[in-house]
């Protein structure tokens, strides 16, 4: 079995190990770059992982996950390019670093996959996006798809669709947390205990989101079987529409979108 390596081990890194090993992946099979020595004992002792320098695993690996920051990915590059290989599969996690500017900096003939993950990977609930470069071969492709699949949901979608990506479930947690702490604070105003307010709105959260899952209905109708006429959720939709919270979704998420772009650019 191939050699899959984890470049980065800090939050997602850590996350993408954890699934790979849970996923039954053998840990003789992984290695992770880290060159804090005391982050590097932590996770020898957590997972049973070798873990050495930044050349090393990318020397003996045919898969590199690279889970570095945006900023840090043209240094990590400079380094590990002089031991890549044609053949060799680089999956990157850094958002906004196009697939464009990773094969300018390595090795012609290495592949690369960039992926648009988000936080949920923690517990086994991502959502990846991922797309293909330009020397990405189907095989390419499915192994980025089985890594990310090791943390939750993937799907394919052409790379010039990753920013309207990165609005929507990249920086989506943020948004939901945001309502969620919008209807809490909501609930004390109210008069509700806020222990009792947090408990109230996120089984709400957790209980509605299975319903969108597991019955495939879809949210329009879902809302409406909850909006009686005259009633007090149709009250309180109508105060949502006043206050333009749906143009106010939409604006949040082209500047997302837009910020991504810069990104990508450098800015």
């Amino acid at each position: 079995m191939s050699q899959t390596a984890i470049i980065g081990a800090g939050v997602m890194g850590e996350t993408l190990l954890s699934g790979l090993v849970r996923a039954g992946r053998r840990v003789d099979h992984l290695l992770v770059g880290e060159k804090r020595p005391e982050r590097a004992l932590e996770l020898e002792e957590r997972y049973g992982v070798a873990v050495v320098g930044n050349l090393e695993a990318a020397g003996k690996a045919d898969t590199i996950a690279l889970v570095v920051k945006p900023q840090d990915m043209g240094d990590v590059l400079a380094e590990i390019a002089p031991v890549l290989r044609p053949g060799q599969l680089l999956v990157s996690l850094a958002a906004g670093i196009t697939t464009a500017f990773i094969e300018s900096r390595v090795p012609e003939g290495v592949a690369v996959v960039r992926v648009m993950p988000n936080t949920p990977a923690l517990v086994d609930e991502g959502m990846a996006a991922i797309s293909p470069g330009s020397h990405c071969s189907e095989e390419h492709l499915a192994e980025a798809e089985a890594l990310m699949a090791s943390v939750g949901k993937v799907l394919r979608i052409p790379e010039r669709q990753q920013d309207a990506v990165t609005a929507i479930s990249g920086s989506g947690p943020a948004y939901i947390f945001f309502v969620v702490e919008s209807m809490i604070e909501a609930g004390v105003h109210l008069g509700l205990p806020r222990t009792t307010a947090t408990e109230l709105v996120i089984q709400t959260l957790v209980g509605s989101a299975k319903m969108l899952r597991e019955t495939g209905t879809h949210p329009t109708v879902l809302r409406e079987q909850v909006t009686s006429p005259g009633g007090t959720t149709a009250s309180a939709l109508r105060e949502l529409e006043i206050h333009k919270v749906r143009a106010a979704f939409l604006a949040a998420m082209e500047a997302a979108r837009n910020r991504s772009r810069e990104l990508a650019e450098g800015n």
